[in-house]
């Protein structure tokens, strides 16, 4: 009995001199959303570390297929994209909102990201960051640019930029009078008016100095004044508009196109509680203005705005007044199909 008991005795005094093993977050997000200087707060104050591996909506869908939902515990694709690839792939799990202040959060902001990601019932994402698409423009040289049409006139030619994407495409489709995101339930409808909106944007060639694809490629043709306007994020005008303010966002007059990013849990995640207390602690308005300071996005983080550098907060609100927040059109999930019927569309452009 004597040897029993010192052997436990021995045993649990090992246990008691062996750490536990020091929680991990392995977070899969975009650049600038997970800075380190808010890194190294949230682990100094929970202790958990966290693993930041950078990625874009289409990384984030193609490596949680790959692996069936497994390899990281929290993601951050944008609300357009989880109800498809969930019931395609089935690759995130249900959010326990029980575990999520929602308080912290802007309550238009997050009612928009719970209608987008719910299925069946269930909520699959909340929001994090916003922003929109639209045109940045350089006010003393294009005044005259309010909506993607003004684009494509002749008072711009071969000063202008857009991307061969989807956002010009919509842009142009809204432009036009349709609505394309009312037409994802029925192809045929859609395919009409992606057409329309393909030859206003292969008409528009000739204004295009040359097709962005990179931030940097833009902000150097603004800077330069090789482009006096041109499709964008609203961040890269917060970005022109701190160095110049001659430099301003423009919310097309049909609306600019707004998208949220989100937090998502992958399906095999191993590390739930520490993905909810990240949650939770980014969304404190002094956390939620420094991700805002380092990414250029606006956060659904209630109050945060109120954080940020004067610079920026006064160019948020003279770029976003209430009347231009009330017409954004934000993008609904993505139907199956779309975005391949999309890219042969942008694809006939860019070979003529």
């Amino acid at each position: 009995m004597k040897t029993i008991l010192a052997a436990l005795a021995t045993t649990a005094a090992i246990a008691l001199a062996t750490p536990a093993a020091a929680e991990t977050l392995r977070l899969l997000t975009w650049g600038g959303y997970a800075p380190d200087a808010v890194v190294k707060k949230f682990e100094q104050e929970t202790g958990i570390t966290v693993e930041v591996t950078v990625s874009n909506n289409e990384d984030i869908i193609s490596k949680l297929r790959a692996t069936g939902g497994a390899g990281f515990d929290l993601v951050q694709p944008s609300e357009d994209r989880i109800a498809g690839p969930q019931e395609e792939y089935g690759i995130y799990k249900p959010l326990d909102l029980g575990k999520i202040d929602t308080s912290l959060f802007i309550p238009d902001l997050l009612a928009a990201s719970k209608k987008v990601t719910t299925i069946d019932g269930q909520v699959y994402g909340v929001a994090h960051l916003w922003g929109t698409a639209g045109i940045v423009v350089n006010t003393k040289q294009a005044p005259d640019v309010k909506g993607w049409g003004d684009l494509c006139t002749d008072a711009h030619k071969g000063k202008v930029s857009m991307r061969l994407k989807r956002i010009p495409l919509l842009g142009m489709a809204f432009a036009a009078g349709d609505d394309p995101f009312a037409a994802y339930g029925d192809k045929a409808k859609y395919q009409e008016i992606i057409d329309k909106a393909g030859k206003k944007l292969a008409d528009c060639k000739a204004n295009v100095k040359a097709y962005w694809s990179g931030s940097d490629d833009l902000l150097n043709m603004l800077r330069s004044g090789e482009v006096v306007a041109s499709e964008s994020w609203d961040s890269t005008g917060f970005k022109l508009n701190a160095e110049n303010p001659d430099f301003a966002f423009v919310a097309p007059e049909t609306g600019a196109l707004g998208w949220i990013d989100t937090f998502a849990l992958p399906a095999k995640g191993k590390a739930d509680d520490a993905a909810y207390k990240w949650i939770n602690f980014v969304m404190k308005p002094e956390n939620a203005a420094a991700i805002t300071e380092a990414s250029g996005s606006f956060s659904a983080s209630k109050g945060a705005d109120e954080l940020v550098n004067p610079a920026l907060r006064k160019a948020y609100k003279e770029f976003f007044p209430p009347e231009v927040i009330a017409k954004i059109k934000w993008f609904p999930a993505i139907p199956a199909g779309i975005e391949d019927m999309e890219g042969k569309v942008l694809d006939r452009i860019a070979a003529q």
